[in-house]
């Protein structure tokens, strides 16, 4: 029996009580210790992508191996693990040419034509695994390559946001971008993907590191994480303002909002044969685009899911990244909070102000 936060119907998330199945062969059933609110799931909450429901959102987690499944090689019992959506089988076209996160295999994924993995408390009805996570809940039952094990001193509240939000965004600088020492860089949007990107950029060596908000409170999050530039995104000459720190624009831009005008803003920042890069979750209407003069400047653009990541490497380095006082987590975690606290949480998202809430679990 654990307790999770339930999405119902679109609009907001109640507290009840699910039943776990016992893990398949190869599967893990983690004591959830932390998880961080993500932007990603107010998409689903509020109905901008379907999922069927009733389900139990939540992708970016931390805990404690509890049980594995008689096949499972790569973590065992009282390991510290962090979690992660882009599972992956190991053996597809995109896994064997080093694109993990494009994995779809359905050797990880369960759809809803399988055997329920998760029941409400007392009944047969099913209870959606979103992400294959489903982490917004006391304990997960996740395929084995859904995990990575971690070194024990790490703190699992910070260990947490590293599944998502630190993962697509340092990953979008170190796999996507490839950022070469002493180029330029903005990123726009400033929450718990684009402050990551920042921290990630100072760590590469970027000469010029240029964060974009609208808001101050998060410019100044920004800074102290590493952007040596800021600009207020509502500036009616912030692409002015980028051109003339830059000398000629930016080497990348990467786009961490998801919003049609910010992705458009990133496109107009570039030099001649920059890189705009989109992480954001934008709606599903929208199309990103180069113009004629864009094209025969050399400009790029990409998107980049989860940051490009190969977890099972990446998260371990991140995590000594960390460990070394180089990746500045704490910064990042604006507050930590009870699962019964998690709708007050995306509110506060939602006003933009701060970066990452925590659930923290006993």
């Amino acid at each position: 029996m654990a307790k999770a936060a339930i999405l119902e119907q679109v609009g907001s998330l109640t507290i009840g009580e699910v039943e776990l199945a016992e893990p398949g062969p190869h599967e893990v059933l983690i004591d959830t210790k932390a998880c961080g609110l993500c932007h990603s799931d107010l998409h689903f909450i509020d109905g901008a992508y379907p999922h069927p429901l009733p389900a139990i959102p939540g992708h970016e987690a931390a805990g404690v191996v509890k049980a594995v499944g008689s096949e499972v090689k790569t973590v065992k019992r009282g390991d510290h693990v962090v979690t992660c959506l882009s599972a992956f089988c190991g053996h597809c076209e995109f896994c064997v040419t080093g694109q993990m996160a494009l994995c779809v295999s359905k050797e990880v994924r369960r759809d809803q034509t399988q055997a329920p993995r998760i029941t409400r408390k007392g009944s047969d009805e099913t209870v959606a695994q979103m992400l294959n996570l489903s982490s917004f809940c006391e304990q997960m039952l996740i395929h084995e390559h859904a995990c990575v094990a971690i070194d024990k001193e790490m703190p699992l509240d910070r260990a947490a946001i590293i599944g998502c939000a630190v993962t697509t965004g340092a990953g979008a600088v170190f796999n996507a971008c490839s950022v070469v020492p002493g180029e330029a860089v903005a990123v726009i949007g400033c929450g718990g993907v684009g402050l990551a990107a920042i921290n990630a950029a100072r760590i590469t060596g970027a000469g010029k590191v240029i964060a974009i908000d609208p808001l101050p409170e998060k410019r100044e999050l920004a800074t102290a994480l590493g952007a040596t530039h800021t600009v207020d995104a509502m500036a009616e000459d912030a692409v002015e303002q980028v051109m003339k720190i830059t000398g000629g624009g930016v080497h990348h831009a990467i786009e961490a909002v998801g919003r049609q005008a910010s992705a458009d803003l990133a496109v107009k920042i570039l030099r001649r044969g920059g890189t705009a890069t989109i992480l954001g979750m934008m709606p599903l209407d929208c199309k990103v685009g180069l113009g004629a003069m864009d094209l025969l400047a050399s400009k790029k653009l990409q998107g980049a899911i989860m940051g490009n990541n190969r977890f099972p490497v990446d998260l371990p380095r991140l995590v000594d990244f960390y460990m070394r006082g180089l990746l500045d987590l704490d910064t990042i975690i604006a507050e930590r909070i009870p699962l019964e606290k998690i709708n007050e949480g995306f509110e506060k998202m939602k006003q933009g102000t701060s970066a990452r809430s925590v659930i923290v679990f006993d």
